[in-house]
């Protein structure tokens, strides 16, 4: 079968492995110069499945307006006169229940799990081992008593999802990490999470777009995707910048841009950006050996060692599809890396970046056939994109070649948006 991707992100690249190795002839579509210029060009470089869950949870709505008036608040949000944003705002509230932040977390965890041993399987097949990939876990730092209390609590969640951790007390945090010990930051405890990894999703989609080209996959860069052509009840082809492309199937990996292709067929996509930044600092010769990514959350920054690179990120802004990039968002992830890695940082040559996360009203991905055969989702992964990114690719190159998933793909579909089969 001939197969369509569109978008050359981490998502798209993934999508693209797994239907060539399923024996498709593949083309990727990207309007940029090459993989994973965009969304996932700088993210945190957290292969995080113990953290996989929904932005939508109880409480986060009376948190948001309380940072409104916060001057160096993580969260931000900036209305904006879309109808499309209200759409997503409306829904995005109604997830915000126990009941429901219960249910989105354990959809989450499932495919997060299941990516994460994929994305193992892939490096060892296509023989990608220069991604900076190391499976160190996660360490999630509290720095007060109260934030320290609920992480206690949050241990009860991690049980019932059954998501292995470690609680350890400031001084078992300096013993386990000496590369913390000058930190000026205080700890009031931490949770070690060992199921977690880190690597640089940029590396990895260059990478593999190097071994696909070489395995035949056809690559159209600097080719902007304008609609898509419908034939009765299937899609019939793409209306592009260099020209009309056609195929047997069509996987839209587009992220933010989805909505916009997808809304001229009908369907309203309940994907919507929200925004991030990081810093990628150089590391000197003396830079500490960190090894587990360390989540500040008090900042609701991470930071993450990635070969001979510090990757700090964070921050959530709702307010449309601006990529400017403020430099106060840059000083406080400065601020943060600072006081946890107080030397060995090449602070002359710090890159920073924004980028936007195709977010879902209640946090799983859409996954799968539409309403429209031939047309495939990979769509909504919001901040977990590098986590589930090798998962859900597989799925969806599965469903494309009429095969049967092997996880349950119940709460990951089109179907809870009405935009899918039933």
């Amino acid at each position: 079968m001939k197969v369509l991707v569109l978008g050359a992100g981490v998502v798209g690249m993934a999508t693209a492995w797994y239907l060539w190795r399923d024996g498709h002839e593949v083309t990727v579509v990207e309007r940029h110069a090459g993989p994973a210029d965009e969304t996932s060009f700088g993210n945190a470089g957290g292969l995080c499945p113990s953290f996989a869950g929904p932005w939508a949870a109880p409480g986060m709505v009376g948190k948001v307006m309380r940072m409104l008036l916060q001057a160096d608040a993580p969260i931000r949000f900036r209305p904006q006169a879309s109808l499309h944003q209200w759409r997503w705002i409306a829904r995005w509230v109604g997830e915000c229940n126990a009941e429901r932040y219960r249910l989105n977390k354990l959809r989450m965890q499932r495919v997060a799990h299941y990516s994460l041993a994929c994305l193992r399987s892939l490096a060892q097949e296509a023989n990608l081992h220069d991604f900076d990939f190391h499976a160190d876990g996660t360490l999630w730092l509290f720095r007060t008593p109260q934030e320290a209390e609920l992480g206690r609590l949050a241990t009860r969640a991690l049980d019932d999802f059954e998501v292995p951790w470690r609680w350890l007390e400031p001084d078992e945090v300096d013993a386990r990490e000496p590369a913390l010990a000058r930190r000026t930051a205080a700890i009031a405890g931490a949770l070690l999470l060992p199921a977690d990894a880190s690597g640089d999703s940029h590396r990895f989609s260059q990478a593999l777009a190097q071994r696909l080209s070489a395995r035949g996959v056809d690559f159209r860069f600097n080719t902007t995707v304008h609609a898509l052509e419908t034939e009765g009840d299937r899609v019939s082809g793409v209306r592009s910048s260099a020209g009309r492309l056609q195929a047997d199937a069509y996987v839209v990996a587009l992220g933010n841009q989805a909505p916009f292709l997808l809304r001229p067929l009908g369907m309203n996509l309940p994907v919507y950006p929200l925004k991030g930044y990081s810093i990628t600092v150089p590391c000197l010769a003396d830079a500490p050996d960190i090894r587990p990514a360390l989540m500040d959350e008090h900042n609701k920054v991470m930071i993450s060692r990635l070969g001979t690179r510090i990757r700090a990120a964070g921050m959530a802004e709702l307010g449309g599809y601006g990529l400017q990039a403020h430099p106060d968002r840059r000083d406080m992830l400065l601020r943060v890396v600072r006081e946890f890695v107080p030397h060995g940082m090449d602070e002359a040559n710090v890159a920073f970046w924004a980028g936007l996360r195709p977010m879902t009203p209640d946090g799983p991905p859409i996954l799968g056939p539409t309403r429209w055969r031939g047309l495939f989702l990979n769509s909504g992964h919001g901040s977990n994109g590098w986590t589930q990114a090798c998962g859900t690719s597989r799925i969806v190159a599965t469903l494309v070649g009429g095969g049967v998933p092997e996880i349950d793909l119940d709460g990951l579909t089109g179907e809870r948006f009405g935009i899918a089969p039933r």
